[in-house]
């Protein structure tokens, strides 16, 4: 225990003798029963992309998915898939929105009558929120839950990791020399709250030209496969610079991507 302890728990991402698990039941009309928390230690690296191919992949595997977009500030999970208004709410709780192929999700875009209106509130009532979207969310029977985290180690980190019962993360990066850094802050963040961690998944990797189907790599090439042995994790896929994909994210069909991209991090997923 440290010296400056104050016995809140909820307070500290400290992983000292005294910490009691504190996980949060989900909504009492709900049953989840894989939860994977998709992470970095700095934006722009795509973990909303990374969030919407892994719960493409799961639900085209007969799964019932679901989204739990947890970065309150810079939403981006309903734009991609092409989701836009009010969510529903009734006795039981709040009934999230269900995509054009079935994957549940919740936003906090989904719960403002301006999507555009920026969201200046302070952490605790961010993390507050997104507790809510655990605990007050109708979820009905869920078998793989994806957590769209916000970058860095923060209140919101901090409170899924203590609030919610993940089963694993991912972590997602890109390919310059910074990844190392990157990768050790997501990665020691998980291993001081006792989260397993998946892999690695590494955005950005390389460009293929269309015309003669030669792979580019932009931004280096092998920083992802060093960083998976410095800290004993498999890369579970690479993801191209695809303008077609940016497209379909930024036109809300999503959906409509048909590839194979995290095949393998889902197989994992399952077995994890």
């Amino acid at each position: 225990m440290s010296e400056n302890c104050t016995h809140d728990c909820s307070s500290c991402g400290e992983n000292c003798s005294s910490r009691k698990p504190a996980k949060e039941p989900c909504n009492k009309y709900s049953k989840i029963k894989k939860v994977i928390g998709v992470v970095s230690g700095k934006g722009g690296v795509g973990k909303s992309l990374v969030t919407s191919l892994l719960a493409i992949e799961t639900a085209k595997r007969g799964k019932v998915t679901a989204i739990l977009d947890a970065d309150i500030t810079g939403p981006s999970i309903p734009k991609a898939f092409g989701l836009h208004g009010l969510c529903d709410g009734n006795e039981f709780g709040i009934v999230p929105f269900t995509t054009r192929k079935g994957i549940e999700v919740i936003s906090v875009n989904l719960l403002l009558e301006n999507e555009k209106s920026p969201l200046v509130w302070r952490g605790p009532v961010i993390s507050g929120t997104v507790k809510q979207f655990w605990t007050d969310v109708v979820w009905g029977n869920v078998d793989y839950m994806y957590v769209d985290m916000p970058p860095g180690t923060g209140d919101v980190p901090l409170t899924v990791f203590q609030s919610i019962p993940l089963d694993g993360i991912i972590v997602v990066t890109s390919p310059q020399d910074l990844v190392s850094l990157i990768v050790s802050k997501a990665v020691n963040m998980a291993k001081m709250m006792n989260i397993p961690i998946i892999g690695l998944v590494e955005n950005f990797s390389y460009f293929k030209c269309p015309d003669c189907g030669k792979e580019h790599y932009i931004f280096g090439k092998g920083t992802a496969d060093a960083a998976a042995v410095e800290f004993g994790i498999p890369v579970l896929g690479r993801l191209p610079i695809d303008p077609s994909l940016a497209q379909l994210c930024d036109t809300g069909r999503i959906e409509d991507y048909d590839g194979e991209l995290l095949k393998g991090a889902v197989d994992l997923i399952e077995q994890a």
